[in-house]
């Protein structure tokens, strides 16, 4: 309990610290205090979720503040591997081999909805690299003695091939894995389906304006005022705006940055995002913004779309059914959709960089 209390002590001196600068990868600038505002904070999934409600009575406002809290913790134990919930008992039956593995409800719409997303991603979104993600310990991307993982261990796992095609789920909702090596991690979707949910949530309570923001990645339903909400997105090689969009009702948006969790060893920068046919940190990619109505997607295809790097990109987004997106590549140039560029104002953007405007059909 101690290690924990102070893990996460260092993250909110580090939030507050960023937040006198820039606050994470995307900023609420429609935000103003009101006399209608009211403001809640969870720390769950390693992040801080900011919840804004705009527009209801106190009472209903706290009612479901009361409400996501209980919901987003029961998330953090039961979706992390490294609690002793159900996805961590659930890997610990596939790494024993065993078969007709029951699988809890709240899990199922998680397992088959990534199982699908992998095969449009063409494996680019890959949940079952747990192992691969554990070596590389970007848990404890702050201690001094970090170092990144011997490369006879990152091969050993990549021979072994996990994918989320080896899971097979009958018709008792049974899960059997054809592969042992199958670790499931949901970094890259967990975050994106808990924010759907608790926004169908608000929506029940009877809130009918409020924003979701989990450290930069957000979804929104109605507006604030007479004004959408709008958001700055991050650029990715320092604290300031690159561009800004206004976010519709039912939309969410997400980006994935090499900036987020990273440490250097021997002077080189590692970051977190692996690439699992290499078991290595994505190379020619900075960030990655998508805009969907589906949360979970858009968290999903942020990585995928990182992973896919500048060649596949575009593949990626057609396949995973995206019409918002942008990336920003290793040499500062941006590529984005027809339809993103329509939606977004950019804002002091290098003048050495290039803009490029991809249809998406």
């Amino acid at each position: 309990m101690h290690r924990k209390t102070s893990k996460l002590k260092r993250y909110l001196r580090r939030l507050t610290t960023l937040a006198l600068v820039f606050p994470a990868a995307c900023y609420l600038s429609a935000c103003e205090q009101t006399a209608r505002d009211y403001n809640y904070s969870i720390f769950t999934f390693g992040t801080l979720i900011d919840i804004t409600i705009y527009d209801a009575d106190e009472d209903r406002a706290n009612t479901a503040f009361e409400k996501l809290q209980k919901d987003f913790d029961d998330y953090h134990q039961h979706w992390s591997p490294w609690t002793d919930g159900d996805l961590a008992r659930l890997n610990e039956a596939i790494a024993k081999g065993s078969t007709d593995i029951a699988v809890p409800a709240h899990l199922l719409p998680i397992i088959k909805t990534s199982i699908l997303l992998s095969e449009q991603s063409n494996n680019h979104f890959n949940p079952t690299i747990g192992r691969l993600i554990n070596l590389w310990q970007f848990h404890k991307h702050e201690e001094a003695d970090i170092k990144p993982p011997d490369d006879k261990l990152i091969q050993l796992l990549l021979r072994k091939n996990p994918q989320m095609s080896d899971l097979f789920i009958d018709q008792k909702n049974q899960l059997t894995s054809a592969n042992p090596a199958v670790a499931l991690n949901f970094g890259a979707f967990a975050k994106g389906y808990a924010i759907a949910l608790e926004i169908e949530q608000l929506k029940r309570l009877g809130i009918r304006n409020a924003v979701i923001n989990a450290g930069g990645d957000l979804s929104v339903i109605g507006q604030h005022g007479d004004r959408a909400w709008n958001i700055g997105i991050r650029d990715p090689r320092n604290k300031q705006i690159l561009a800004s969009v206004e976010v519709k009702n039912n939309e969410s948006v997400f980006t994935s940055g090499d900036y987020e969790r990273s440490y250097r060893y021997q002077g080189q920068r590692y970051h977190h995002i692996l690439d699992p046919a290499t078991g290595y940190p994505t190379t020619d990619i900075q960030s990655v913004t998508i805009i969907h109505s589906d949360a979970g997607l858009a968290d999903a295809a942020a990585t995928a779309v990182f992973v896919a790097g500048s060649e596949h990109w575009l593949e990626t987004v057609k396949n995973m059914g995206v019409r918002y997106a942008m990336l920003v590549d290793a040499k500062g140039d941006i590529h984005i959709t027809a339809a993103m560029r329509d939606r977004i104002k950019f804002l002091n953007k290098s003048p050495t960089s290039h803009i490029f405007v991809s249809e998406v059909l």
